[in-house]
């Protein structure tokens, strides 16, 4: 039974009745531009078919109840009343009807069943998935309509300002605005998208660590604040606006810890525009070099690999078909990512797992995947 059946047959078992909306949300594989958005900079994600499923109704009653099947507790909460009570994933679905009452809508109460395959804390961006699926169902319910750009900035203000995580906007952009067959080179400064496609005759591969992260424990929020003196130091908001030149000659000046961390963001910006060049020309080739450097930049200068994702780029890399291969999302645990042949996708997932397995002990979850659509009703 696919997904979509599960959660609609939940819904039925649990209301006694259809539901109204059925939302898909999808997670994200970021291809390269790890780090930058919350530096201004390039990202280019796609949304993969991995995915939160909603299926919800209107309620009278000016509450929300939301069931999951992956959560033992439900989250039931009046939309006058809302509080942040560290109730964990309940928290993401909270403040998302705050941020939308605090940006002026009007919203309606609604109750549902969800589920999600999109596994947490794997770097595939499962926190924004659930946010984007969120703000669907409150549009959907509540009459307005779902504006992907701005969802995304609430939803961006709802990790920052609700949950505690100083996330960038890349997840959310790319779960609410994802294109079928396109990865999107999304600057995240003026949140303008360009949609992209891979080369011809390649397949992505996601390969998950099983180690994992949370973006409010690990090392996150400290990146992002080493950013933030490196561009103090440059007299600019942001290290998008810093070049290579100016972070060599910054050598003698800054601290070590910090020129490296600028050092990634602003060679990984030109990482992704040189991609989008490549990808431009059917270029496998040289964006497969391109991930491999990005995932050696994240390692030895913003220092947010662990051994597990070094363990498993490096197997990737070294197998015939395999073009380049990254660690992707916030890192500290989590998934990888492969470009290669579409012919020797299933080979490589194969035996990368196996040695993966043979070198750390842990069984990986690979899975092949296309880009797919954005956040969206699902017409049944």
């Amino acid at each position: 039974m696919s997904i979509q059946d599960t959660i609609i047959q939940a819904f039925v078992d649990q209301f006694d009745t259809e539901p109204t909306f059925v939302i898909r949300a999808p997670g994200r594989v970021n291809l390269i531009g790890e780090h930058t958005d919350y530096n201004d900079g390039f990202v280019l994600p796609m949304a993969i078919d991995r995915a939160v499923w909603l299926a919800v109704r209107p309620r009278a009653a000016d509450r929300v109840f939301l069931r999951s099947l992956e959560q033992v507790e439900p989250t039931d909460f009046a939309l006058n009343a809302i509080h942040h009570t560290n109730a964990g994933w309940s928290e993401y679905v909270k403040g998302m009807a705050f941020m939308l009452q605090r940006a002026g809508y009007d919203l309606r109460g609604w109750e549902g069943v969800m589920s999600s395959d999109v596994p947490i804390g794997s770097g595939l961006s499962s926190s924004a998935a659930l946010e984007m699926g969120v703000g669907c169902a409150f549009a959907a319910v509540s009459g307005f309509p779902f504006d992907g750009v701005e969802m995304a900035q609430l939803g961006q203000k709802n990790e920052n300002e609700w949950v505690g995580a100083n996330t960038g906007i890349m997840d959310q952009m790319i779960s609410a605005n994802g294109r079928e067959g396109y990865a999107l080179l999304i600057d995240c400064r003026d949140l303008s998208m360009r949609a992209t496609p891979l080369p011809s005759d390649t397949l992505v591969v996601i390969m998950d660590t099983k180690t994992r992260h949370s973006h409010t424990e690990s090392g996150y929020n400290e990146r992002r604040m080493s950013c933030e003196r490196a561009a103090a130091f440059f007299g600019v908001s942001h290290l998008r606006d810093v070049t290579v030149a100016q972070v060599q000659h910054a050598k003698l000046e800054l601290d070590d810890v910090t020129l490296r961390r600028a050092r990634h963001v602003v060679t990984e910006n030109q990482r992704v525009l040189d991609a989008i060049a490549a990808m431009r020309m059917d270029d496998p080739v040289t964006l497969g070099r391109l991930m491999n450097a990005s995932h050696a930049s994240l390692r030895d200068d913003f220092e947010v690999t662990n051994d597990a994702l070094d363990v498993m780029a490096m197997l990737a890399q070294a197998t015939p078909g395999c073009y380049g291969a990254r660690m992707t999302g916030g890192g500290f645990g989590g998934c990888a990512v492969a470009l290669v042949r579409r012919d020797s996708a299933e080979t490589i997932s194969t035996t990368v797992a196996q040695q993966y397995e043979a070198a750390t002990g842990l069984q990986p979850d690979m899975f092949v995947t296309t880009a797919t659509a954005g956040t969206a009703i699902i017409q049944l």
